[in-house]
C-alpha cells in the first residue's frame, strides 16, 4: 500500500507542472477571446459583413473550447485515488476531443449561414472593417503559436487542439479580409464576396476539427505510442545489467504521461528478491530515458534462448495485448 501511494504521488507531481502550463494557456485564451468575440460582433453588425459576424461565432466557441481544456487538464492532473487507481489522465485527451467536435459544429453553423447570406442581397462591407481583421489576425496567429509551443512542450493534446482553435480563427479573419478586400474592390454586384470567404474559412476550420480529433480518439482508445517514445523505452530497459531479453513492450499515453508494460527475461536461477530488484531497475532506467514515463509495469521471466529478442538488440517486440501472455 506504501509503494502504491508513493506513485501515486509521483504521477501527480510529475503531471502538475505540465497541467499547470496548460491550465495558464487556456485561461490567457479564454480573456484574448472573449475581447476578440465582443469586437467582432459589432464591427461585423456595424460594418455589414457577415465573414466578422462568423469571426465573432469562431471566437466564441474558442472561449468555450478554451474552458473545456481547462477543465480537462484541471480533472487529468489530480492524484490516482481508489475510484480511479489508473489517474484521470483520459480526461485530457476527452477534453481534446470535445474542442474538436465543437470546431465541427461551428464549421457546420458557419456554412448554413454563410450560404443563406450568399443568397440574401444586402450591403456592401465597410472599408473600416479591414483594420479590425489585421488586428485579429495578428493577435490570434500570436495566440496560436504560444499556446502550440505550450502544447509541444507538455505533449498535451488538449492544449495543442486549442492552439488550432486559434490558428482556425486566424484563418478565417484572413479569409474575411481577403472576401471584404474583393467585395470593396469589385463593387456592386460582389457584395457577398466576404460571405463566399465565410464559407470557405468552414470548410478549413472542418478540416482542422478533423484532423485535430483522430490523436484524441487514439489516445482515448490506448494506442501504441510512436517510435521516438517506443524505441528508447525498449533501449532503457534492454541496457539494464541482468537483462537478457525483452518482449511484449506496449507503451500508451495517459494524459500529459506514458504507461509502459514489458516483459524482461532474466537468468532463471536467480533469486525472486534479485528479480525484483532487477525491475526497478528497469523501471528507473526506462524513467530515466523517457522522463514522461510516469508508470512502468514489468513482468519478470526466465530466459529463453530462443527468444526472438535478445538483449544486444535495441528494441522489445511490440505486444499484441498490454496483458497478454
Amino acid at each position: 500500500m506504501i509503494g502504491a501511494a508513493f506513485a501515486r504521488r509521483r504521477l501527480a507531481s510529475g503531471m502538475a507542472p505540465s497541467a499547470n502550463r496548460g491550465i495558464r494557456s487556456a485561461q490567457t485564451a479564454i480573456l484574448v477571446n472573449a475581447a476578440l468575440a465582443a469586437t467582432k460582433l459589432v464591427a461585423g453588425i456595424v460594418g455589414h459583413t457577415y465573414a466578422l459576424v462568423a469571426d465573432a461565432i469562431e471566437s466564441t466557441a474558442d472561449i468555450f473550447s478554451s474552458t473545456i481544456v481547462w477543465g480537462g487538464l484541471r480533472v487529468a492532473s489530480r492524484e490516482p485515488d481508489d475510484a480511479y487507481p489508473f489517474g484521470y489522465g483520459k480526461a485530457e485527451p476527452l477534453a481534446a476531443a470535445v474542442v474538436s467536435l465543437m470546431l465541427l459544429g461551428a464549421a457546420v453553423s458557419i456554412a448554413v449561414e454563410a450560404i443563406g447570406e450568399i443568397r440574401t442581397p444586402h450591403h456592401s462591407p465597410a472599408p473600416w472593417t479591414l483594420a479590425v481583421l489585421v488586428a485579429v489576425v495578428v493577435v490570434k496567429w500570436t495566440l496560436s503559436r504560444r499556446v502550440r509551443a505550450i502544447g509541444a512542450e507538455t505533449g498535451s493534446v488538449a492544449v495543442k487542439a486549442d492552439a488550432w482553435h486559434h490558428m482556425s480563427d486566424a484563418l478565417t479573419s484572413a479569409a474575411a479580409f481577403i472576401g471584404i478586400s474583393i467585395a470593396l474592390w469589385g463593387g456592386r454586384g460582389w457584395e457577398s464576396a466576404d460571405d463566399w470567404a465565410a464559407l470557405a474559412a468552414s470548410g478549413i476550420i472542418a478540416f482542422n476539427g478533423v484532423a485535430m480529433l483522430r490523436p484524441a480518439l487514439q489516445d482515448l482508445m490506448d494506442r501504441m505510442a510512436g517510435p521516438e517514445i517506443v524505441q528508447p523505452v525498449a533501449r532503457a530497459a534492454a541496457s539494464v545489467e541482468g537483462v537478457l531479453a525483452t518482449e511484449k513492450l506496449a507503451v500508451r499515453r495517459s494524459g500529459l504521461g506514458y504507461r509502459v508494460t514489458i516483459h524482461v527475461q532474466t537468468d532463471p536461477d536467480i533469486s525472486l528478491r534479485d528479480a525484483h530488484v532487477l525491475s526497478g531497475k528497469v523501471k528507473s532506467a526506462i524513467r530515466a530515458a523517457v522522463p514522461r514515463v510516469e508508470y512502468v509495469l514489468v513482468h519478470m521471466e526466465p530466459f529463453e534462448r530462443t527468444a526472438l529478442t535478445s538483449r544486444s538488440a535495441p528494441a522489445a517486440s511490440p505486444a499484441r495485448s498490454p496483458y497478454g501472455e
